[in-house]
């Protein structure tokens, strides 16, 4: 199975989802990167619609969206029907949201965590699997809420 990864960031992250990307290459993923690609101001909710509609399509499983915080990323993503974003620091929570919530985007912030702490959640992130099981349920009732409101 080819693995295929899309990854955007705002003008806040351009350095650090640069070596995001080489960390992810590394790991044997095609990379399909969304921007942006300087530091000139922009939009975090262009690259976050750029980057989950390649999900939506179908033409990748996963992503990663990178912006001051992370918080701006995520709350645009899950905007976006289908898309199961989290907002991680730590990766006890980058693993457990893949396990428990079978999430498809991971964002974070480039202001609060070092390339460090970075490569440790997306190694967690990439790494877990979906433990399906009890929680499919809460996913079920979760992604139901999407045609509700």
């Amino acid at each position: 199975m080819e693995k295929k990864i899309v990854i955007g960031c705002d003008h806040a992250a351009v350095e650090l989802k640069n070596k995001v990307i080489a960390h992810v290459e590394g790991m044997g993923y095609e990379v399909i990167d969304v921007g942006t690609y300087t530091s000139d101001s922009c939009n975090y909710p262009d690259i976050a619609e750029t980057a989950c509609k390649k999900i939506q399509t179908g033409e990748v499983p996963m992503g990663i969206l990178i912006c001051g915080t992370g918080i701006g990323m995520s709350m645009s993503a899950n905007k976006m029907r289908g898309i199961r974003a989290a907002c991680c620091s730590d990766t006890f929570s980058a693993a457990a949201t893949r396990s428990h919530n079978d999430a498809n985007v991971l964002c974070f912030g480039a202001r609060v965590v070092g390339e460090g702490v970075a490569m440790t959640l997306v190694d967690a992130f990439l790494t877990t699997e979906y433990e399906g099981g009890r929680h499919q349920t809460r996913i079920d009732m979760m992604m139901a809420l999407e045609g509700k409101y």
